[in-house]
Protein backbone atom coordinates (compact mmCIF):
# COMPACT_ATOMS: atom_id res chain seq x y z
CA UNK A 1 0.00 0.00 0.00
CA UNK A 2 1.35 3.44 -0.96
CA UNK A 3 1.96 5.53 2.15
CA UNK A 4 3.01 8.72 0.36
CA UNK A 5 3.67 10.12 -3.09
CA UNK A 6 5.75 13.08 -4.21
CA UNK A 7 4.89 15.70 -6.80
CA UNK A 8 7.14 18.32 -8.36
CA UNK A 9 5.16 21.56 -8.60
CA UNK A 10 5.95 24.81 -10.36
CA UNK A 11 5.17 27.03 -7.36
CA UNK A 12 3.21 27.31 -4.15
CA UNK A 13 2.02 30.13 -1.91
CA UNK A 14 2.17 29.88 1.87
CA UNK A 15 2.53 33.31 3.49
CA UNK A 16 4.50 34.22 0.36
CA UNK A 17 5.47 32.82 -3.05
CA UNK A 18 7.88 29.87 -3.26
CA UNK A 19 8.98 27.29 -5.75
CA UNK A 20 9.56 25.24 -7.73
CA UNK A 21 9.25 22.63 -4.99
CA UNK A 22 8.53 19.01 -4.19
CA UNK A 23 5.43 18.24 -2.13
CA UNK A 24 4.77 15.01 -0.28
CA UNK A 25 1.22 13.70 -0.18
CA UNK A 26 0.01 11.40 2.59
CA UNK A 27 -3.64 10.43 3.07
CA UNK A 28 -4.23 13.29 5.51
CA UNK A 29 -1.67 15.95 4.59
CA UNK A 30 -0.03 17.86 1.75
CA UNK A 31 3.33 19.27 2.80
CA UNK A 32 6.31 20.87 1.11
CA UNK A 33 9.57 18.97 1.48
CA UNK A 34 12.35 21.14 2.91
CA UNK A 35 15.40 21.44 0.69
CA UNK A 36 17.27 19.11 3.04
CA UNK A 37 14.75 16.35 2.31
CA UNK A 38 14.63 16.90 -1.44
CA UNK A 39 17.24 14.48 -2.73
CA UNK A 40 18.12 13.79 -6.33
CA UNK A 41 16.34 10.45 -6.00
CA UNK A 42 13.10 11.95 -4.70
CA UNK A 43 13.18 14.65 -7.36
CA UNK A 44 13.70 12.06 -10.07
CA UNK A 45 10.73 9.96 -8.93
CA UNK A 46 8.39 12.89 -8.30
CA UNK A 47 5.70 13.22 -10.94
CA UNK A 48 5.37 16.74 -12.35
CA UNK A 49 2.12 18.45 -11.37
CA UNK A 50 2.04 21.58 -13.53
CA UNK A 51 0.72 24.64 -11.77
CA UNK A 52 0.40 26.00 -8.25
CA UNK A 53 -0.85 24.85 -4.85
CA UNK A 54 -2.33 27.31 -2.39
CA UNK A 55 -3.87 26.77 1.04
CA UNK A 56 -7.60 26.23 0.60
CA UNK A 57 -9.86 29.24 0.13
CA UNK A 58 -12.17 30.20 3.00
CA UNK A 59 -15.31 32.33 2.85
CA UNK A 60 -15.45 33.79 6.35
CA UNK A 61 -19.14 34.74 6.22
CA UNK A 62 -21.78 32.34 4.93
CA UNK A 63 -25.24 31.12 5.95
CA UNK A 64 -25.51 27.48 4.92
CA UNK A 65 -29.15 27.37 5.96
CA UNK A 66 -30.02 29.66 3.05
CA UNK A 67 -28.19 27.79 0.28
CA UNK A 68 -27.28 24.27 -0.83
CA UNK A 69 -23.93 23.78 0.93
CA UNK A 70 -23.07 20.80 -1.26
CA UNK A 71 -22.40 23.17 -4.19
CA UNK A 72 -19.58 25.08 -2.55
CA UNK A 73 -16.60 22.78 -3.10
CA UNK A 74 -17.31 22.76 -6.83
CA UNK A 75 -17.45 26.56 -6.58
CA UNK A 76 -13.86 26.70 -5.31
CA UNK A 77 -14.31 26.92 -1.52
CA UNK A 78 -12.37 24.60 0.76
CA UNK A 79 -13.62 26.10 4.03
CA UNK A 80 -16.38 28.35 5.33
CA UNK A 81 -17.37 30.14 8.53
CA UNK A 82 -21.14 30.00 9.08
CA UNK A 83 -22.23 33.08 11.02
CA UNK A 84 -25.83 32.20 11.73
CA UNK A 85 -27.73 28.98 11.06
CA UNK A 86 -29.52 26.21 12.93
CA UNK A 87 -26.83 24.67 15.19
CA UNK A 88 -28.27 21.17 14.85
CA UNK A 89 -28.03 21.35 11.05
CA UNK A 90 -24.55 22.82 11.30
CA UNK A 91 -23.34 19.94 13.44
CA UNK A 92 -24.56 17.54 10.74
CA UNK A 93 -22.92 19.53 7.95
CA UNK A 94 -19.62 19.70 9.85
CA UNK A 95 -19.37 15.91 9.60
CA UNK A 96 -20.23 15.83 5.88
CA UNK A 97 -17.13 15.48 3.68
CA UNK A 98 -19.04 16.80 0.65
CA UNK A 99 -19.27 20.21 2.35
CA UNK A 100 -16.29 22.54 2.90
CA UNK A 101 -14.43 22.45 6.20
CA UNK A 102 -16.79 24.20 8.57
CA UNK A 103 -16.43 26.49 11.56
CA UNK A 104 -19.64 27.96 12.89
CA UNK A 105 -21.32 30.25 15.37
CA UNK A 106 -24.68 28.55 15.65
CA UNK A 107 -27.62 30.86 16.36
CA UNK A 108 -27.71 34.63 16.07
CA UNK A 109 -27.77 36.22 19.52
CA UNK A 110 -29.90 39.37 19.60
CA UNK A 111 -32.22 41.46 21.76
CA UNK A 112 -35.93 40.62 21.97
CA UNK A 113 -37.37 41.81 18.66
CA UNK A 114 -33.88 42.60 17.38
CA UNK A 115 -32.34 41.86 14.00
CA UNK A 116 -32.81 39.38 12.35
CA UNK A 117 -35.72 37.98 14.38
CA UNK A 118 -38.32 39.83 12.29
CA UNK A 119 -36.85 38.91 8.90
CA UNK A 120 -38.65 36.27 6.83
CA UNK A 121 -35.42 34.51 5.90
CA UNK A 122 -34.48 34.08 9.56
CA UNK A 123 -37.10 31.33 9.85
CA UNK A 124 -34.66 29.04 8.04
CA UNK A 125 -31.91 29.84 10.53
CA UNK A 126 -31.74 30.12 14.29
CA UNK A 127 -32.18 33.27 16.37
CA UNK A 128 -31.89 33.41 20.16
CA UNK A 129 -33.21 36.50 21.94
CA UNK A 130 -31.61 37.53 25.24
CA UNK A 131 -32.14 40.49 27.55
CA UNK A 132 -29.81 39.71 30.48
CA UNK A 133 -26.26 38.56 30.98
CA UNK A 134 -27.47 35.33 32.55
CA UNK A 135 -29.59 34.52 29.51
CA UNK A 136 -26.67 35.37 27.24
CA UNK A 137 -24.33 32.99 29.06
CA UNK A 138 -26.89 30.19 28.80
CA UNK A 139 -27.36 30.73 25.06
CA UNK A 140 -23.62 30.90 24.37
CA UNK A 141 -23.14 27.67 26.33
CA UNK A 142 -25.81 26.00 24.19
CA UNK A 143 -24.03 27.02 20.98
CA UNK A 144 -20.68 25.74 22.27
CA UNK A 145 -22.30 22.44 23.27
CA UNK A 146 -23.56 22.16 19.69
CA UNK A 147 -20.00 22.50 18.36
CA UNK A 148 -19.70 26.25 17.84
CA UNK A 149 -16.22 27.77 17.97
CA UNK A 150 -17.50 31.24 17.08
CA UNK A 151 -20.28 33.30 18.70
CA UNK A 152 -22.41 35.69 16.63
CA UNK A 153 -24.09 38.74 18.17
CA UNK A 154 -26.14 41.34 16.29
CA UNK A 155 -25.90 45.07 17.03
CA UNK A 156 -28.22 46.58 14.43
CA UNK A 157 -29.91 49.79 15.54
CA UNK A 158 -31.18 50.36 12.00
CA UNK A 159 -33.53 47.39 12.36
CA UNK A 160 -34.77 47.10 15.92
CA UNK A 161 -33.45 46.99 19.48
CA UNK A 162 -29.99 45.77 20.46
CA UNK A 163 -28.67 44.10 23.59
CA UNK A 164 -27.40 46.35 26.37
CA UNK A 165 -23.79 46.88 27.34
CA UNK A 166 -23.91 44.51 30.32
CA UNK A 167 -25.42 41.73 28.21
CA UNK A 168 -22.87 42.29 25.45
CA UNK A 169 -20.07 42.18 28.01
CA UNK A 170 -21.42 38.87 29.32
CA UNK A 171 -21.48 37.40 25.80
CA UNK A 172 -17.87 38.42 25.18
CA UNK A 173 -16.52 37.37 28.56
CA UNK A 174 -18.16 33.96 28.57
CA UNK A 175 -17.42 33.23 24.91
CA UNK A 176 -13.75 34.02 25.47
CA UNK A 177 -13.71 31.79 28.55
CA UNK A 178 -14.91 28.93 26.31
CA UNK A 179 -12.25 29.62 23.66
CA UNK A 180 -14.64 31.19 21.13
CA UNK A 181 -14.14 34.33 19.08
CA UNK A 182 -17.06 36.77 19.12
CA UNK A 183 -18.27 38.08 15.76
CA UNK A 184 -20.63 41.05 15.58
CA UNK A 185 -23.02 42.32 12.94
CA UNK A 186 -22.52 46.03 13.67
CA UNK A 187 -24.97 48.30 11.83
CA UNK A 188 -26.01 51.82 12.75
CA UNK A 189 -24.24 54.83 14.17
CA UNK A 190 -21.74 53.94 16.86
CA UNK A 191 -22.24 50.18 16.79
CA UNK A 192 -18.80 49.32 15.34
CA UNK A 193 -17.20 51.43 18.09
CA UNK A 194 -19.42 49.74 20.68
CA UNK A 195 -18.48 46.27 19.48
CA UNK A 196 -14.78 47.08 19.58
CA UNK A 197 -15.00 48.69 23.03
CA UNK A 198 -16.70 45.52 24.33
CA UNK A 199 -13.87 43.29 23.09
CA UNK A 200 -15.60 41.78 20.05
CA UNK A 201 -12.97 39.92 18.05
CA UNK A 202 -14.33 40.35 14.54
CA UNK A 203 -16.85 42.39 12.58
CA UNK A 204 -18.98 40.22 10.31
CA UNK A 205 -19.15 43.08 7.78
CA UNK A 206 -16.91 45.97 6.90
CA UNK A 207 -18.81 48.93 8.42
CA UNK A 208 -20.95 50.59 5.76
CA UNK A 209 -23.55 52.73 7.53
CA UNK A 210 -21.02 55.33 8.69
CA UNK A 211 -17.50 56.48 7.93
CA UNK A 212 -15.35 55.46 10.89
CA UNK A 213 -12.88 58.06 12.09
CA UNK A 214 -9.18 57.43 11.62
CA UNK A 215 -8.46 57.15 15.35
CA UNK A 216 -10.95 54.30 15.76
CA UNK A 217 -9.64 52.50 12.70
CA UNK A 218 -6.06 52.84 13.92
CA UNK A 219 -7.04 51.43 17.32
CA UNK A 220 -8.87 48.51 15.70
CA UNK A 221 -5.79 47.65 13.64
CA UNK A 222 -3.41 47.33 16.61
CA UNK A 223 -2.51 44.30 18.71
CA UNK A 224 -5.06 43.88 21.48
CA UNK A 225 -4.61 41.50 24.40
CA UNK A 226 -8.36 41.56 25.16
CA UNK A 227 -9.07 39.53 22.04
CA UNK A 228 -8.83 35.77 21.52
CA UNK A 229 -6.45 36.02 18.57
CA UNK A 230 -4.69 39.11 19.90
CA UNK A 231 -5.96 41.20 16.98
CA UNK A 232 -9.31 42.60 15.88
CA UNK A 233 -10.36 41.75 12.31
CA UNK A 234 -13.03 42.49 9.70
CA UNK A 235 -14.79 40.30 7.16
CA UNK A 236 -14.94 42.12 3.82
CA UNK A 237 -18.52 41.52 2.46
CA UNK A 238 -18.25 44.39 -0.03
CA UNK A 239 -20.17 42.86 -2.93
CA UNK A 240 -23.46 42.61 -1.00
CA UNK A 241 -23.69 46.38 -1.49
CA UNK A 242 -25.07 46.45 -5.03
CA UNK A 243 -24.05 42.97 -6.24
CA UNK A 244 -21.70 44.48 -8.81
CA UNK A 245 -23.55 47.78 -9.21
CA UNK A 246 -21.79 49.26 -6.16
CA UNK A 247 -23.27 52.56 -4.87
CA UNK A 248 -23.07 54.68 -1.70
CA UNK A 249 -22.96 51.84 0.85
CA UNK A 250 -20.27 50.11 -1.20
CA UNK A 251 -18.17 53.27 -1.34
CA UNK A 252 -18.44 53.90 2.41
CA UNK A 253 -17.47 50.30 3.17
CA UNK A 254 -14.60 50.38 0.68
CA UNK A 255 -13.23 53.59 2.18
CA UNK A 256 -13.37 52.12 5.69
CA UNK A 257 -11.71 48.90 4.54
CA UNK A 258 -9.01 50.74 2.62
CA UNK A 259 -8.02 52.72 5.71
CA UNK A 260 -8.26 49.70 8.03
CA UNK A 261 -6.00 47.65 5.76
CA UNK A 262 -3.56 50.55 5.34
CA UNK A 263 -3.35 50.83 9.15
CA UNK A 264 -2.36 47.16 9.34
CA UNK A 265 -5.75 45.67 10.17
CA UNK A 266 -6.53 42.00 9.49
CA UNK A 267 -9.02 41.46 6.67
CA UNK A 268 -10.82 38.19 5.91
CA UNK A 269 -12.42 37.41 2.57
CA UNK A 270 -16.13 36.87 3.12
CA UNK A 271 -19.33 37.44 1.17
CA UNK A 272 -22.40 36.90 3.41
CA UNK A 273 -23.24 34.02 1.09
CA UNK A 274 -26.93 33.24 1.28
CA UNK A 275 -27.88 36.93 1.32
CA UNK A 276 -29.05 38.01 -2.11
CA UNK A 277 -27.62 37.33 -5.54
CA UNK A 278 -24.18 35.96 -4.73
CA UNK A 279 -22.36 33.14 -6.56
CA UNK A 280 -22.24 29.75 -4.86
CA UNK A 281 -18.49 29.66 -4.45
CA UNK A 282 -15.61 32.04 -4.94
CA UNK A 283 -16.88 35.52 -5.83
CA UNK A 284 -14.89 37.36 -8.50
CA UNK A 285 -16.64 40.66 -7.70
CA UNK A 286 -15.60 40.40 -4.04
CA UNK A 287 -11.99 39.74 -5.05
CA UNK A 288 -11.99 42.75 -7.37
CA UNK A 289 -13.58 44.94 -4.69
CA UNK A 290 -10.87 43.92 -2.22
CA UNK A 291 -8.17 44.79 -4.75
CA UNK A 292 -9.83 48.14 -5.43
CA UNK A 293 -9.73 48.81 -1.67
CA UNK A 294 -5.97 48.15 -1.61
CA UNK A 295 -6.02 44.51 -0.46
CA UNK A 296 -3.76 43.23 -3.22
CA UNK A 297 -1.22 40.55 -4.07
CA UNK A 298 -0.03 38.72 -0.92
CA UNK A 299 -2.55 40.64 1.20
CA UNK A 300 -5.39 39.34 -0.95
CA UNK A 301 -4.13 35.77 -0.60
CA UNK A 302 -3.77 36.16 3.18
CA UNK A 303 -7.39 37.34 3.35
CA UNK A 304 -8.60 34.40 1.26
CA UNK A 305 -6.46 31.39 2.14
CA UNK A 306 -6.32 29.08 5.13
CA UNK A 307 -3.17 29.59 7.23
CA UNK A 308 -1.25 26.73 5.62
CA UNK A 309 -1.37 23.75 3.31
CA UNK A 310 -3.16 20.82 4.92
CA UNK A 311 -5.31 17.91 3.85
CA UNK A 312 -7.26 20.11 1.41
CA UNK A 313 -5.75 22.73 -0.89
CA UNK A 314 -6.55 24.88 -3.88
CA UNK A 315 -4.93 23.78 -7.13
CA UNK A 316 -4.46 26.11 -10.09
CA UNK A 317 -3.05 24.74 -13.35
CA UNK A 318 -1.08 27.86 -14.32
CA UNK A 319 1.46 30.13 -12.63
CA UNK A 320 0.29 33.75 -12.25
CA UNK A 321 2.12 36.90 -13.16
CA UNK A 322 3.02 38.31 -9.74
CA UNK A 323 4.10 41.75 -10.95
CA UNK A 324 2.51 44.61 -9.01
CA UNK A 325 1.11 46.65 -11.89
CA UNK A 326 -2.65 47.12 -12.18
CA UNK A 327 -3.13 44.64 -15.02
CA UNK A 328 -1.37 41.89 -13.06
CA UNK A 329 -3.58 42.58 -10.02
CA UNK A 330 -6.67 42.28 -12.16
CA UNK A 331 -5.30 39.04 -13.56
CA UNK A 332 -4.74 37.71 -10.02
CA UNK A 333 -8.46 37.91 -9.24
CA UNK A 334 -9.31 36.20 -12.51
CA UNK A 335 -6.58 33.60 -12.01
CA UNK A 336 -7.93 32.70 -8.57
CA UNK A 337 -11.27 31.88 -10.19
CA UNK A 338 -9.59 28.94 -11.98
CA UNK A 339 -8.91 27.15 -8.68
CA UNK A 340 -10.08 23.63 -7.95
CA UNK A 341 -10.43 22.23 -4.44
CA UNK A 342 -8.41 19.02 -4.11
CA UNK A 343 -7.75 16.72 -1.17
CA UNK A 344 -4.64 14.74 -0.32
CA UNK A 345 -6.49 11.49 -1.01
CA UNK A 346 -7.55 12.72 -4.45
CA UNK A 347 -3.96 13.60 -5.31
CA UNK A 348 -2.80 10.17 -4.19
CA UNK A 349 -5.39 8.51 -6.41
CA UNK A 350 -4.30 10.49 -9.48
CA UNK A 351 -0.68 9.33 -9.18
Amino acid sequence: MTVSVDYAIDAYWERGWHGPATVRITPDRISVLPDTQTTDASTATAQHLPGVLLPGFRDSHVHLGLIDPHTLIAGGLAAVDDLGSDPARLAEWAADETIPELRYAGAFITAPGGYPSTRAWAAALAVREVSTGEQAVTVVAEQVSAGATLVKVTLNTDDGPVIGDDTLAAVVEYAHSRGCEVVAHAQGAGQAQRAFDAGVDRLAHTPWTERLDDALIDAMAQKDTRLSAGRHSWVSTLDIHGYGQRGTDFEVASDNLRRFHHAGGIVHYGTDLGSGDLPLGLNHRELEALQDAGVRNDALLRALCLPSLGSTVSYLPTVPDTDTDTDAETDLAQWLMTATVVTARELMRTR
